[in-house]
């Protein structure tokens, strides 16, 4: 038993999908409005200008770098690919949004604080921590991966 699961319950790996899933959507969406314009975004050339506004340069290509890191990270979160690497991305770009950004204006969302980015920050880390959960890439990589070394060690005897 842990915490009251057993531990190779059949439900646990839907928490982190779940979370994996809407994390996912959420960073696409954010990397839309950047890349994009969709959603009330400011597209490239807006992203560029609040950019620039906020000291960051060149603002072009990082504006590009981080539509990318969002909208990219996001669709691998989604299909639970690269979990690792997308999250450890994503990760660091909202420590410097924290950083440039949030940081002086508090902790709360509604005054254009922190408290979304650590939010995100917490559930990315937590991906990193437990894993894709079902219905991933990187899970359905592992598990024949798994097999492919199961059958090398029948054939070798062991």
């Amino acid at each position: 038993m842990l915490d009251g699961y057993e531990e190779r319950s059949s439900i646990r790996p839907y928490g982190p999908a779940v979370l994996r899933l809407v994390v996912g959507a959420v960073f696409i969406a954010h990397g839309a409005q950047k890349l994009f314009g969709v959603w009330g975004g400011g597209g490239l050339s807006g992203t560029e200008t609040y950019f620039s506004q906020l000291g960051l340069e060149p603002a072009y290509p990082l504006a590009v770098v981080a539509g990318a890191i969002e909208f990219g990270g996001g669709i691998l979160l989604l299909a639970g690919g690269l979990t690792l690497v997308a999250s450890l991305a994503l990760v660091l770009e909202m420590l410097v949004a924290i950083w440039k950004v949030h940081l002086a204006n508090g902790f709360f969302v509604g005054v254009n604080g922190y408290e979304f980015n650590l939010t995100l920050i917490a559930a990315l880390l937590s991906l990193i921590l437990t894993g894709p959960g079902a219905f991933s890439l990187d899970g359905r990589r592992a598990s024949h991966a798994a097999a492919r070394a199961a059958g090398r060690a029948r054939l070798r005897g062991w």
